[in-house]
């Protein structure tokens, strides 16, 4: 039996026979030539270092087949994902790289959440909320109108309805808000590009489609028709409580079941939203085929554009919430790509894909996708 320390020799005898011939070990996936980036060699231009492989950038798989992300939620009013503490100059630089990677559409998630706000609202302020140190919305439409974006506003989330269940509560504050809104920004900027109603549900909820019926046509009515979208979840196994430490729950919606759900509610909403962007990181991988048919059937059915909110995130690690790995991020964009869908947005860009993310992993996934698309 060989003692360690020839085991050790061995060892290093291989590793240098190794290095003194990398071609032998290139297989796919491993490149050829190049190397690792430097750090901050991230540029809005796009990185010129693609190495060689197995296929495209070194892929196993068939590269850009998956549906592009074109939109991309601002987190800034955060719920469970830690603030950034950014300033223009760093919103203005992550702009940027949003459309190196051909993003034209960004959203803010909500312009409130309970008493913190993005923008000096009369109203709000009125109802006891904080006074922001920046105008959010005001600076995310500048940006985006220098960059040639399309900016939504997300609606106000006063919190009532995940405290009761009833989003009827979410319509009174927002009918004094969209008005706001609209006359602040909406009338000064060409960029700003339609609506986000913020309220989230996975089922049928009560207050919800009334609501959305209400807040979609307010939207509509002030604004001279923009578009106006939603983005429910899916109440699939990974559906549970992101304050708790299970990853999965075994009494998941079935596929018929959100059909029959989901048909009923588009019924009720589709005159006045134009669009739903259902999110998709709470099934598991090989589920997204069946789901995601049936939500471009419906779409298709009640004349929705069918929208996929691909999470950056990876809601399968115990820790919450990092950047995803690429391979699940990719997989569902493929999905999204199969089943016809209209458009991809991300949840999101600047946390979770971004060259100057607070998470070094976000950078490095914003390197993946550009090889897996092929964008220099």
């Amino acid at each position: 039996m060989e003692d360690r320390r020839s085991f050790l020799k061995k060892s290093a005898l291989a590793a240098a026979a190794a290095i003194a011939a990398p071609s032998v070990l290139t297989s796919c996936g491993s490149p050829k030539s190049g190397g690792t980036p430097t750090p901050g060699e991230h540029s809005p231009k796009g990185s010129s270092l693609l190495p060689g492989g197995g296929g495209a950038a070194g892929l196993c798989c068939e590269p850009g087949i998956g549906l592009p992300i074109t939109g991309t939620f601002l987190d800034e009013i955060s719920h469970d994902i830690p603030h950034q503490n950014w300033g223009e100059r760093e919103w203005d630089a992550d702009f940027a790289y949003m459309k190196a990677i051909g993003i034209d559409t960004v959203i803010d998630i909500r312009c409130g959440y309970r008493k913190f706000i993005t923008y000096p609202s009369p109203y709000l302020l009125k109802k006891g909320c904080y006074m922001p140190s920046v105008d959010l919305i005001d600076l995310f439409c500048r940006l985006a109108q220098k960059h040639g974006m399309k900016f939504y506003l997300g609606l106000y989330d006063s919190g009532r309805y995940w405290d009761t269940g009833d989003m009827s509560y979410e319509v009174e504050s927002n009918r004094f808000v969209i008005d706001e809104v609209w006359e602040r920004y909406g009338r000064k900027y060409d960029s700003f590009g339609g609506w986000y109603i913020s309220g989230e549900i996975s089922r049928a909820t009560k207050g919800a489609i009334e609501s959305f019926r209400t807040m979609g046509r307010q939207c509509k009515e002030v604004s001279g028709g923009l578009p106006t979208f939603i983005s429910p979840w899916i109440d699939g196994k990974k559906a549970v409580a992101a304050a708790g430490g299970a990853l999965t729950r075994d009494d998941a919606v079935s596929v018929a079941q959100h059909e029959k759900e989901w048909d009923e509610i588009f019924d009720g909403i589709h005159d006045y939203v134009d669009a739903c962007a259902f999110q998709d990181g709470h099934i598991d991988y090989d589920e997204l085929d069946a789901f995601f048919t049936v939500n471009k059937k419906l779409a298709d059915k009640y004349g929705m554009q069918c929208w996929t909110n691909a999470e950056s995130f990876d809601r399968d690690m115990p820790i919450k919430f990092f950047p995803i790995k690429f391979d699940k991020l990719r997989l569902k964009l493929e999905a999204a790509a199969r089943c016809g869908y209209d458009k991809a947005i991300t949840f999101e860009f600047s946390h979770f894909m971004s060259p100057q993310s607070a998470y070094l992993q976000a950078g490095h996934l914003y390197d993946r996708y550009k090889e897996y698309f092929g964008i220099r």
